[in-house]
């Protein structure tokens, strides 16, 4: 007779441990409350799919138990999730920082790929139906819904987390797993924008430039990113901010102070920043401070910075019309100074709807790494990011998603 094995949540794991626990031989049920599967993988990678990355290591992934996340990945690692998606149909297209993504450049490819493997081994899929409890019993579990009892030999816990509520994901997994006895570890949105105390946001709104931002508690940097940095109306957002996010939010979180710095020019030091502006305003000494920016920094930065550096000329604080002429080396240095280390304190962050990932989630050391399966209840497993788990930009949190999703799919359709 076969195992039945009951996945409750139709996301990028939970659909890897079906099809994987189908081809082992399990009769396989997913159950997921909205009316499609997979639905958040259409919006990865900015709607191409950013389904892994050939860098992946444990250095890329947050979690209270970084040892338990490299077992999990290494136990299915880069090579076997590009041979599983090419054995699917995808071929890879391998582009900067050794993102992956289907040669289609559309994650719709993906998602349709995963879905004909759900149908060619008669995965049942059970939609509209919200998981409302889990309960064991005898031979296994029942599955509570809002539309009737279930039951099941195994039960593989796949929810999400609560990162994209448009999507379903309200962190209903964390219930469950609660309701088992399982430790919750506090949740909060990561690779997420930044909200900022700063009175000039509005008339510096839309301004992107690359640069770097750094995350600072006090005087102590936490971490460092490159990259194209925008501000915007309540802060500031761009690959280097979302990788910063977690760190920030974390401070925040710790009632700790969290400030982002932002270096305009990382591929110069404040010494050849010097060379370079003082040779600019001999130049062009007739200018004013705006007129003499213009064409090194966008427009819109310019009158802000000079304020910030509170440049004073005849004891006088200078203007942005003042003549660059009357500059001496402090006030170079006072521009420089904001130019590399614009300080901006942190003061929150956007919400579950536009964050890419869940920091926090189920407590991993009470998971095995080898099976995923709960230490607490024997039949019950674990996949994807409603584990406390979460990774950086670059396909990390897919890969994720498919090596849990694996091992618990595999191990939970083994015989006894």
């Amino acid at each position: 007779m076969k195992i039945k094995v009951a996945i409750i949540g139709g996301g990028a794991a939970g659909m890897m441990a079906a099809i994987v626990a189908a081809r082992n031989g399990a009769e396989v049920c997913i159950y997921e409350k909205s009316n499609r599967l997979g639905k958040k993988i259409l919006a990865t990678g900015n709607g191409r799919c950013n389904y892994t990355n050939v860098n992946t290591s444990v250095n890329d992934y947050h979690g209270n138990n970084l040892s338990f996340i490299e077992e999990v990945i290494n136990s299915f690692d880069i090579n076997s999730t590009l041979d599983f998606f090419e054995g699917l149909g995808i071929y890879p297209r391998i582009e900067e920082n050794g993102k992956v993504y289907p040669y289609s450049l559309q994650a719709s490819s993906v998602l349709d790929n995963l879905r004909y493997e759900l149908s060619r081994y008669n995965i049942k899929e059970i939609t509209e139906h919200k998981v409302k409890s889990l309960r064991k019993n005898k031979a296994g579990f029942d599955i509570i819904t809002d539309n009737g009892i279930f039951s099941t030999d195994k039960v593989i816990i796949s929810t999400g987390g609560k990162a994209g509520l448009q999507y379903g994901c309200t962190g209903d997994g964390y219930e469950l797993a609660k309701g088992l006895g399982h430790k919750i570890i506090r949740q909060f949105p990561a690779l997420v924008q930044l909200k900022l105390d700063a009175d000039y946001l509005k008339k510096i709104s839309g301004v992107k430039f690359d640069g770097a931002a750094s995350c600072f508690s006090d005087s102590d940097l936490i971490r460092r990113e490159d990259g194209e940095i925008l501000f915007t109306d309540y802060g500031i957002s761009g690959p280097p901010i979302l990788q910063i996010s977690r760190e920030a939010i974390n401070l925040i979180y710790d009632k700790k102070k969290a400030y982002v710095i932002v270096d305009m020019f990382p591929e110069f030091n404040k010494n050849e920043l010097f060379e370079i502006l003082s040779k600019r305003f001999a130049k062009q000494k007739d200018k004013t401070l705006e007129e003499s920016f213009n064409g090194l920094i966008n427009k819109k930065l310019i009158p802000v910075i000079l304020s910030l550096a509170n440049i004073k000329i005849d004891d006088k604080l200078a203007g942005a019309q003042d003549k660059c002429n009357k500059l001496n080396k402090k006030n170079i240095y006072s521009i420089i100074n904001v130019l590399k280390e614009w300080k901006i304190e942190v003061v929150g962050h956007n919400d579950w709807q536009q964050a890419q990932t869940t920091a926090g989630g189920v407590c991993v050391d009470e998971i095995d790494s080898k099976t995923m399966e709960s230490k607490k209840e024997k039949g019950l497993y674990f996949a994807g990011e409603v584990l406390d788990v979460d990774g950086d930009c670059g396909g990390f949190n897919l890969q994720w998603a498919w090596s849990s999703g694996y091992l618990a799919g595999y191990s939970a359709s083994a015989s006894v």
